[in-house]
This record gives structure tokens, sequence and C-alpha cells, in this order.
């Protein structure tokens, strides 16, 4: 069933981009109707997660290329369902806020743009759905191909350089990824007697702590350049800025979590001791991404870049969830990868919103938007409000449970990164301050217009998620849980046992 998913998507952009070039309303309509079969069908794999105490469901393995035991072999988990699910809900949101971009920036052809889309979203469930290290790594670097065209060819001025920026970095992580993965099938294949790429079989192998070590950099390597961590996060400013509002919410919102979602679905179940060995290291440089993506977001001018440097600073969150390695911030975590992608996504659509009206991206150009668009100013609030974890929103959940569970084993280190929202309050609230309050300017009055019903249609999906899963978190983390738990169980983690004094224990 996952292969039918995947089919979906890729019938739809073969079909999309056999049409004639004029067929432009044709293209987009279709573009729309497969993501959202797409969306309707992950959805409904989804739920068959509930019972299964944290397990794979619809699981199917086909051999491939036997002679080097490399299978089409698929399934999700409650980490990998609840990702697809946020990555086939933001496409069809993606395609109707892009709907006339690509006539707007007068490049490419229409059904060249949506055939990317499609394209991609096959490689997005793919990616989060593969269980053989070898498939997972073809889909990993498949994506790089039509994010690529996406960001060079309907790009900003700077395009070529932004898209060979992502594609340079990109390519180096997954050689090093290569590596590692080379060496896991020597390793398997001293062990079992066969090479093998199966992750259930890996994940059960017992691998030398130092051979761990060694192989584990790799995939770390290319995990965070994905996601991206300081300092292999350059290329993500560049990318985003350059990108359409829809290529950088899918780019910023799914694609960067391929990283954090390899760290703990590959890193911490195959690599156990070396995942404690390096949690040290990996813990500092995760409370420096959130620092630094904070300071640089609040130095910015282009409000894209802002939203790109923000992003640098929510991974940290994210990773030092993951590395601190409790149920807790674990699955808080995982349910930040999903809060992040469709708040971050809100942002960058309204922002893309403002662009198109006013043709500039820089904070300064703007002003007073409030009186003259209300309801867009009301909505860009609500997005960034997201993005800064305000209580009642799903953002504020997964934060706190990532900063709970990091404070029950590093009490120091959830203290000092508890800073990081304020920084995030500082630069939302400054940007939503210059942007959209105060007296417009003539520039803004003449162009700046109220959201449209289309627009609307794109954002209040979004941000009716935003709140229902503030308000019942549940929702998402009855599937996580499990799959935290089984993590943990597998890897020999527990969560620590909170002190009693003797008068305690026998009260």
């Amino acid at each position: 069933m996952l292969t039918i998913l995947m089919l979906i998507p890729l019938l739809g952009s073969i079909a999309v981009f056999a049409l004639p070039a004029a067929r432009e309303t044709l293209a987009k309509q279709i573009a729309l109707g497969i993501s959202i079969v797409t969306a309707c069908g992950a959805v409904f794999l989804t739920t068959r997660l509930s019972g299964l105490g944290g397990g794979f469901a619809v699981t199917e393995k086909h051999e491939w290329i036997p002679a080097f035991g490399i299978s089409w072999s698929l399934g999700i988990d409650g980490i990998a369902g609840v990702l697809i699910v946020m990555a086939t809900l933001l496409v069809p949101l993606v395609i109707i806020a892009g709907w006339n971009d690509v006539e707007k920036i007068g490049r490419g052809t229409v059904k060249g743009f949506f055939s990317l889309i499609l394209i991609l979203e096959v490689f997005m469930i793919g990616v989060f759905a593969a269980t053989d290290l070898f498939l997972f790594y073809v889909f990993f670097e498949a994506m790089l191909v039509p994010v690529y065209f996406l960001i060079g060819r309907f790009g900003g001025p700077q395009r070529a350089y932004a898209a060979m920026k992502f594609l340079l970095y990109s390519l180096v992580g997954g050689l090093f990824m290569l590596a590692s993965l080379i060496g896991l099938y020597v390793v398997s294949a001293r062990q079992l007697g066969q090479g093998t790429f199966d992750f259930f079989a890996l994940a059960n192998m017992s691998i030398d702590p130092a051979t761990q070590k060694i192989l584990f950099l790799g995939f770390f390597f290319a995990f965070a350049i994905k996601a991206p961590m300081v300092p292999f996060h350059t290329w993500l400013p560049d990318a985003a800025a350059e990108s359409t509002p829809g290529t950088s919410t899918l780019l910023v919102g799914v694609l960067d979590k391929v990283g954090t979602f390899g760290m703990i679905r590959i890193l911490l179940p195959i690599f156990p001791e070396a995942s404690k060995y390096y949690t040290p290291i990996i813990i500092i440089l995760a409370v420096i991404s959130i620092f630094y993506g904070a300071l640089l977001a609040i130095g910015q001018t282009d409000m894209m870049r802002l939203i790109a440097f923000s992003s640098v600073s929510h991974f940290g969150f994210i990773v030092m969830g993951i590395f601190a390695m409790t149920s807790q911030s674990m699955s808080g975590a995982t349910f930040y990868m999903v809060n992040h992608g469709f708040s971050t996504g809100a942002l960058f659509l309204v922002v893309g919103f403002l662009v198109s009206r006013r043709g500039s991206k820089k904070i300064e150009d703007f002003g007073g938007v409030s009186k003259v668009a209300p309801v867009l100013a009301g909505v860009f609030l609500i997005s960034g409000l997201s993005s800064l974890a305000l209580p009642g929103l799903s953002s504020f959940v997964s934060e706190f449970l990532v900063l709970l569970g990091t404070f029950s084993v590093y009490k120091d280190v959830a203290i000092i990164a508890t800073f990081g929202i304020v920084l995030a309050a500082f630069y939302i609230l400054w940007m939503y301050q210059r942007t959209m309050t105060g007296v417009p300017s003539t520039e803004v009055t003449e162009t700046v217009t109220e959201i449209t019903k289309r627009e609307l249609a794109a954002i209040v999906p979004i941000l009716a998620v935003i709140i229902g899963l503030g308000i019942f978190p549940q929702v998402a983390l009855k599937v996580i849980n499990p799959t935290v738990n089984q993590i943990q169980t597998h890897v020999g983690l527990f969560d620590p046992v909170a002190s009693t004094t003797p008068s305690e224990s026998g009260s």
C-alpha cells in the first residue's frame, strides 16, 4: 500500500508533465487533485498504527538487488507515520498558495513546476517509509534533484548560487553516509554471513563500540547537514531566501526533517553505544544552534532569511530532545518536527503573500499592514506566535516536552536552552511590529491588499492544525509515544527516576 501511495503522485507528475504547455489551469487542477488523494491515503495508512505498540505497519518487502542484500522494503511506525502525514498535507496547501507563482516569475512552465512538486512528494514519502538503508539512501539523494530545479529554475536573482550550494552541501553529506553504509554492509557480512541493508537486521546486530563510533560519524555528518545544525547550516538561508515560498515550505518544513528523522530512526537503534558516546558533543552543538540561529534571526532584514535562521534555532531544540534520550524529550522532538513543519510553513506562505504584493522581502519596505489588510496581519500574527511557542498552540507542547525531558538528565543545558525561547519571542514580535504596526506608507497602501479566498484556503488549514494540536496534542502523541518507547527499550535507555528521601519513600 505504501508503494501505491508513492505511485499516485508519481503518475500524477507524469500526467502533468505530459500536458501541452498551454493547459496551465488543467496542470494545476490535476496536481492539486493528486496531492489531495495522496494526503487522504497517508492519513488512512497512519490510522493502521493504532494498537501496534509502536511497531511497523503497512510493511512490504520485495527483492531488488539480492546479490547485494538490497530490497524494496517499506513500512511506517509512529514517527514515520506522522511525518508522512505532515508532508502530504503540506503539498496541496503549497500548490494552492503557489497557484499563480510561475506566471509571476515569468520563467519555466506551470506544468514543470507542479510536476517537480509531485515528484518531490514521491521521494518524501519514500525516505520516511524506507526500511532498507540503501533504499533510504537512494531517496535521500533523489530528493536533491527536484529541489535543485525548483530553486535553480524558479527561484530569485541568486537562484543558481543557492541551488548549487544546496546541492554541493547535500552531496558531500551523502558521500559520507554512503561510506558508512558500505562499512555497515561489510560488518553485516562478517556477522550474518551475507551483507544486508535491512534496518531490522542491522538494528539487532551487536556491532563493536569502536566500529560504531566510526560508522556513526558518516551518518551523523549527512544528517547534521540536512537538519541543518551549526556549523553545517550555511546553505539553508540562501536556499530558503531564493526559493519560491512553496519550495521554502517543503524544503524547511519537510526535507530538513529527514536529518533529525535519521538521527532518531537510524543512529540510536543501530549505533546505540556511539550515540551515547557522542551525546555530550551533540548536545553542545544543539545549544549553540539554538542561540546562533536566534541571534542571527534578530539581525536579518530579509523576512525569508529570518525564518530560515529561526529554523536553525528550532532544529537545535529538536536535536537536543533526541539526544537527551528520555521518553519525554524524544516524543517532544518528534512532535516538534511536525509542529515546526506547519508553523514554519505558515510563516513562509504568509510572507510569500506579502512579497507577491509589495515586490520586496525587506522588512523596512513594510509597516502598517494591519491598517490596510487586518486579516492578513492577523494570520501573520498567529503564524508567528506558533513559531515562538505560545501556550495553546501546538509548538508549545513539543517545546515544553523537549525542555522537560532534557531537564531530567541535563538540568543546566535545559535552563540555558530556555533562554532561546526569549530570543524567539524577540525576533518574531519585532518583525511583526516593524511590518504590521504603525502608519502605512504610500507604497504599502497602494500595493498591499487584503488576503484572498484562495490564500485563505491555503493557510487556514495549517492554522487549524496548529490550534487543534495545541488543544488536543494526544492526537499525535498517542501515535508517537509507543514508537519512542520501543526505541528506548531497544537501545536500553531508561527515564531517570526521581530520588526520594527515606521519609518520602515510607509515606
